[in-house]
């Protein structure tokens, strides 16, 4: 999966968002093995579950944005965590906001946000720390066509730069954006790959 760009596509309830749980390791299978970057998953202890959740970033459909954050303070916040001093990334958070069309709101929380600054407050966090795979749940469905098309061309960016993209969505125009993504089709409990 190295490098690779990726839509997992299916109807509504098809599993989708279960298959991006079970690669972030937020729901363990019931059967069957989950290997990511190598590492058989079921092997790993607490730490190496952290340090590989570290190598991705995702995109939830529902944001998990804190409320009690600002905008600026939801992006930082894998940063923080990791223990960085601020000095070290505010210049990088805040020109990710610019370049995403949330400079303006820095300092607003959640609450006041519409659906689609949520969206891109969202993708902003998961973007900030250039994971080595980048999982996406319909991450343009609460944007505008422009702001979609951009976010698709920093996605394609992101992969150039040998991010690993796999975006969930059963947007078909979306996917026909990316010439070359290969699909992977949820059908009837089974996976298929197209392309």
């Amino acid at each position: 999966m190295p490098q690779s760009f990726q839509f997992l596509t299916g109807a509504s309830g098809s599993g989708k968002t279960t298959i991006l749980r079970l690669i972030l390791q937020s729901l363990k299978p019931t059967r069957g093995m989950i290997s990511i970057f190598g590492q058989d998953t079921a092997q790993l202890d607490k730490d190496g579950l952290t340090a590989l959740r570290r190598r991705m970033g995702i995109v939830f459909q529902d944001f998990r944005l804190l409320d009690h954050l600002t905008i600026y303070e939801n992006v930082a916040l894998p940063f923080k965590i990791r223990g960085r001093m601020e000095s070290s990334y505010r210049a990088e958070v805040i020109e990710l906001l610019k370049w995403i069309g949330l400079g303006d709101l820095i300092d607003a929380k959640p609450p006041v946000l519409s659906g689609g600054e949520k969206q891109r407050t969202s993708i902003a966090r998961a973007l900030v720390s250039q994971p080595e795979l980048l999982l996406a749940d319909e991450p343009t469905g609460n944007l505008d066509p422009v702001l979609a098309g951009r976010l698709l061309r920093l996605f394609v960016e992101l992969n150039r730069s040998g991010t690993a993209i796999l975006i969930a969505t059963h947007d078909i125009g979306l996917m026909e954006q990316i010439k070359g993504a290969r699909r992977l089709v949820l059908q009837n409990h089974h996976l298929q790959v197209e392309g």
